[in-house]
């Protein structure tokens, strides 16, 4: 055969799609990748792992009224096996799995297509599925759903996740009982007895090296001997919940490299798609594409390198090819099915500038229709996202047909904006929203404010590590709140006292820890922990109510508490109740959902000079229950009309 053309052998057990740089088996009829061969390896996949477990679609659900975020663990077996398209150009084959109410109880409720894609010339191949709940089946949950693939580790031992995230890393027998600690949770672990020693004293945790979809397009592994490198690219955002600042597993320990389509992960049962009874839903997840690439510069000297380049290239490549044209289900519309929306967002703030503000890089997006800020929990349908320029404009293109809210934030002012007009995008469409307006939310001065609103508690004081339980990669590295077991430190810094701020002397950069978590005591049980933030007002107006204003970065089994002035009043001022199964503290994010409160501070409250604000985190039930913060404001009373008024465009 050509150079160029793609050739599909159908054999009793597997099929087999060659185009000349690669050929990929997979099971027949069950769908399963079973080898990669190519670049001078026979199998870029684990030979030693049945043929099961190579490469793999899985899910978990659970029946409808359970609760959390687990479920029964379900590897996608297909049952009948088609040949879709079959020329000289592309290949591309669907492995199905249909339900019926004889398999109530046994399998998820869901008809499913995983469909797999070669064309000639690309050395890589492309896989997306098609699930569909019929209406009148039973109702169901889906925590999670993905496509998982286990490389050599013989032969795949340096894993890149971005540019400065990648390293050597352990084996998967390090993770072995006699060869490591188990440390708070199961997924991390100490290495106390590696086979490289380079690793003794480290922690290994998966949860290390997630990330949020916004950045999360492509990631990997890379042989030494060949120089091969193994690549999940992800060339557009739409098909995944949760919106741009969700975050995700990538690649891990295995060596093991994951496409993350539906994950309850740093948001927990908030982020579970609940299907019920008598409710249809069909979603495309995918197509993303698997590349591998070898080195062949001889020019560098760094192959590593030379690889991960090539790879975010051909990451660059295939999001500027999407939608792409070559899948041959009508569930996944071409480009001239899809429609696209423009604007201009501003922000008015009248406390902050008598003019409109115009922000570069406010995120703007659509989603299904919902509440302002629905989107961070949205899992059922399609999410198309992008960020404003220097003058506030925005495109967005290639929406699939629906009806949708446009949503935004806007970094540095708290809050979620939602335009009220459900809009319908057909094909074809191009609607200009014109000059959109959000108005933050805010009654008064600011008199004080601590952090900075952008939905991360990054730039509050994040501890140097516990020395026995580190990661060398985030040793003086940007993203150090992803060491393991920092919430631990607060006890260490806070023995007895708690955390006091004092506004206008305290720097939050180095006296507001990260997250306020409970204290661990001398016998390993956990007390709630109290924060006082100290403030002076040279006057107050009896005859006015203040406000306060809490944004959360994530929380976790929480309560907070607000009192002011009496640290022991009953009730307190303001609680949360209990909110969150985010896992962030745990799981090494710097934050998880989004979270505001606002509280009216009656004058009376308040006194002339001396004030303190008691902010309460009253869960203790273990040593992440907790919360981030991600932004404080203390507003003054609301100047008079007559002073402010509102501009109109």
């Amino acid at each position: 055969m050509s150079d160029s053309s793609v050739q599909l052998q159908i054999q009793d057990h597997h099929v087999v799609m060659d185009n000349g740089l690669l050929q990929v088996t997979i099971s027949k009829p069950d769908g399963h990748v079973t080898r990669i061969q190519g670049y001078g390896i026979d199998n870029m996949l684990e030979v030693r792992n049945k043929e099961t477990n190579r490469g793999y679609w899985d899910l978990v659900w659970s029946e409808t009224g359970s609760t959390g975020t687990t479920g029964t663990d379900e590897l996608i077996k297909g049952s009948d096996f088609r040949v879709i398209v079959e020329n000289e150009e592309q290949v591309e084959i669907s492995f199905t799995r249909m339900w019926d109410i004889s398999l109530q109880g046994k399998l998820a409720p869901l008809n499913i297509d995983k469909r797999y894609i070669m064309l000639g010339s690309t050395s890589g191949f492309y896989s997306y599925a098609i699930y569909e709940h019929m209406g009148e089946w039973p109702a169901f949950n889906l925590p999670q759903t993905r496509m998982v693939f286990k490389l050599r580790k013989d032969k795949f031992q340096y894993m890149a996740v971005s540019d400065n995230r990648q390293r050597h890393m352990p084996l998967p027998d390090d993770r072995l009982p006699k060869r490591c600690k188990e440390l708070a949770f199961p997924e991390a672990v100490l290495l106390v007895n590696p086979i490289e020693p380079e690793f003794n004293g480290e922690v290994d945790d998966k949860y290390q090296y997630s990330c949020e979809n916004r950045n999360l397009k492509v990631h990997g592994w890379i042989c030494s001997d060949p120089a091969v490198g193994f690549w999940q690219i992800t060339p557009s955002n739409e098909f995944r919940s949760g919106g741009p600042l969700k975050q995700n597993l990538t690649s891990h320990v295995g060596p093991i490299t994951l496409a993350m389509f539906l994950s309850a992960h740093y948001g927990g049962e908030d982020l579970v798609l609940k299907l019920k009874q008598d409710e249809p839903w069909k979603k495309v997840l995918g197509p993303v594409f698997f590349y591998i690439n070898s080195f062949l510069d001889s020019d560098s000297d760094d192959p590593k390198a030379w690889l991960w380049e090539d790879a975010k290239q051909q990451t660059l490549n295939e999001s500027e090819s999407w939608p792409y044209s070559f899948p041959a289900s009508e569930d996944f519309p071409k480009w001239n099915q899809r429609g696209n929306i423009s604007g201009r967002l501003q922000v008015q703030d009248r406390y902050v500038s008598d003019d409109y503000i115009t922000v570069d890089g406010a995120y703007v997006g659509l989603a299904p229709p919902g509440d302002a800020g629905s989107w961070q929990t949205e899992c059922k349908g399609y999410q198309f996202w992008t960020t404003t320029d220097n003058d506030g404009f925005f495109s967005i293109g290639d929406i699939r047909v629906g009806d949708y809210n446009l949503y935004a934030f806007v970094p540095g002012f708290i809050g979620d904006y939602r335009n009220d007009v459900v809009l319908t995008i057909t094909e074809d469409s191009d609607i200009d929203m014109g000059d959109l307006v959000f108005e933050p939310i805010r009654d008064g001065p600011t008199l004080w404010e601590i952090g900075i609103p952008d939905r991360s508690a990054a730039e509050f004081y994040i501890p140097d590590p516990d020395p026995t339980y580190v990661n060398k990669l985030y040793v003086n590295h940007p993203d150090r709140f992803r060491q393991y077991g920092l919430w631990e430190r607060y006890s260490d810094l806070y023995p007895e006292g708690d955390l006091v701020y004092t506004v206008g002397v305290s720097d939050y950069k180095n006296d507001w820890f990260y997250a306020q978590v409970p204290r661990k005591k001398d016998d390993n049980s956990y007390e709630a922990t109290t924060w006082q933030i100290k403030f002076k007002l040279d006057s107050v107006d009896q005859n006015a109510t203040y406000k306060l204003r809490i944004a959360l970065a994530t929380a976790n089994v929480a309560e907070l508490q607000v009192r002011v002035n009496d640290e022991k009043a009953e009730p307190p001022l303001f609680t949360t109740g209990q909110i969150g199964h985010d896992n962030a503290i745990a799981r090494h994010g710097i934050h998880g959902l989004y979270r505001l409160y606002s509280m009216d501070v009656p004058a009376a409250n308040l006194a002339a000079g001396e004030n303190t604000i008691f902010l309460r985190q009253a869960t203790s039930s273990s040593a992440v229950a907790g919360v981030m913060y991600d932004y404080i404001r203390f507003e003054g009373p609301p100047y008079s009309n007559s002073n402010i008024e509102k501009k109109e465009i």
